[in-house]
């Protein structure tokens, strides 16, 4: 064979194995196939299928098209899913990639293919760390400076350079066979000597470049999977903190009462543990609206009763539509709670709290107005938005921190207050539903005009 046809060939081979890597790893499938830490044998026969198939094709162009060697790379590709799935793994793909070779009479292909598959995935189980597999570099004469002064301090067995005389070796083994058995297994002879340092090379890279490829696939999802993690840490921490929050000041709530009044004393605790029972089984980031007003008034049954119906009046202005959007748990107590205590509790007459819902559009309005003392010293009324500002308190930081973790910057927060006049809390949130929550994506749902007085238990709705 020419030799510039020969090193041609060669520079397509990198290109092409290249380019399959790059179309099997934009599969979901195939990476979650490629990186189950303990995957069965099932889904190491699923993940050699996937590997298998454009090899096979590869194969099967080299022998339609005259002169295009580079797209047969059967021989790599075994080696790939031996080192990857192991001994049986890797026989089943030799299996399915010499098949286009049988057809043309190439018979000494499925034997020697068979005996290269089994001797890669006997190589992967002999792998002390399988992080050495991903981690073979195609920089050959990198792999070989590394062993040599490694031999030089501590002499051991180096998998990466095992690995890589493995591919050397069995590659003249190729060549060998091929020359004995006339027609009967592909190989390119490259007599001169660079064309055969090109061919070992190019061997070596072939293998090593969808590793390679794939291994930085590999390592986008862990980041995403380690910030997904965080993401839930800070969730629970966050759920955590509020929880200890509502307790000590509930609990404060019933202390009052208990030598004056003990059987509501013992009212609210049975009502208490009605509430912490429901947030042990709270487990889930988001719930319906409905749902969180619901823990709301388990709340203010146990406030009505320690201020009065007289002093502590509830609104709520719920637009039915609303009532299942998808919003963060423990979102409006804290809000609630920070009303109360900061708003009405200074004021001897009390007040009042009106909470409202609409919709509009892809967003949802939550609103929660107090007449209490307000928050400003001013005269006037006085405006914060998040995130341009924080939040007063454990409470209402807390709002403001989940809020940023869930949604970004797709929501939004504005505190009015007047000194003497009340707060007005505003929440901007994406209109969800529960197909969305997974995607934390806006989600339509059906509009529905007016808003009509949501209907809730007769000790909270004054």
């Amino acid at each position: 064979m020419d030799q510039r046809l020969i090193l041609l060939t060669q520079l397509i081979k990198l290109g092409v194995a290249a380019a399959i890597a790059s179309a099997l790893v934009r599969s979901r499938d195939f990476k979650r196939l490629l990186f189950l830490q303990d995957a069965n044998l099932r889904q190491r026969i699923s993940l050699i299928i996937f590997i298998a198939v454009p090899y096979l094709l590869g194969v099967w162009v080299r022998q339609s098209v005259k002169n295009f060697l580079a797209a047969d790379e059967a021989f790599e590709a075994i080696l790939l899913m031996g080192v990857l799935g192991g001994p049986t793994a890797g026989a089943v793909g030799a299996v399915l990639v010499s098949l286009p070779a049988l057809v043309h009479g190439e018979y000494a292909t499925l034997p020697f293919n068979l005996a290269v598959g089994l001797i890669a995935g006997v190589l992967r189980d002999a792998a002390t760390d399988r992080e050495e597999i991903w981690s073979f570099s195609p920089f050959i004469d990198l792999s070989i400076y590394r062993w040599i002064r490694k031999m030089l301090r501590h002499p051991q067995i180096d998998w990466q350079t095992s690995f890589f005389w493995v591919i050397v070796l069995l590659q003249m083994a190729r060549v060998e066979v091929g020359r004995r058995a006339h027609g009967q297994i592909f190989y390119v002879d490259a007599a001169p000597w660079l064309p055969l340092i090109a061919m070992y090379a190019t061997t070596v890279a072939t293998v090593a470049i969808p590793l390679k490829i794939w291994n930085a696939a590999r390592v986008q999802l862990k980041l995403e999977e380690h910030e997904r993690l965080l993401l839930q840490a800070r969730m629970e921490a966050l759920q955590s903190q509020i929880n200890p929050h509502f307790l000590f000041n509930t609990l404060n709530s019933i202390s009052s009462l208990v030598r004056v009044e003990p059987d509501t004393a013992r009212l609210l605790i049975v009502k208490l543990a009605n509430i912490l029972r429901r947030l042990l089984r709270q487990t889930e980031a988001f719930l319906t609206l409905r749902e969180e007003l619901e823990f709301v008034d388990d709340y203010l049954d146990i406030e009505v009763v320690r201020f009065g119906p007289e002093k502590l009046r509830v609104v709520k202005e719920i637009e039915p539509g609303s009532l299942n959007s998808m919003v963060p748990s423990m979102l409006l107590q804290p809000l609630v709670e920070n009303s109360i205590k900061h708003g009405l509790s200074p004021r001897i007459e009390g007040g009042s709290i009106t909470l409202r819902s609409r919709l509009t559009d892809d967003r949802l309005t939550i609103e929660l107005e107090d007449d209490g003392v307000g928050m400003s010293t001013g005269d006037g009324w006085e405006e914060s938005v998040w995130p341009s500002s924080g939040g007063t308190g454990i409470g209402m930081q807390n709002v403001i921190e989940r809020l940023k973790v869930l949604y970004g910057d797709a929501a939004s927060m504005t505190v009015r207050s007047r000194d003497g006049s009340g707060t007005v809390v505003s929440l901007e949130l994406p209109r969800m539903d529960e197909a969305a929550v997974a995607e934390l994506t806006p989600a339509a749902l059906p509009a529905t005009s007016g808003a009509p007085r949501y209907v809730a238990r007769s000790s909270t709705l004054r």
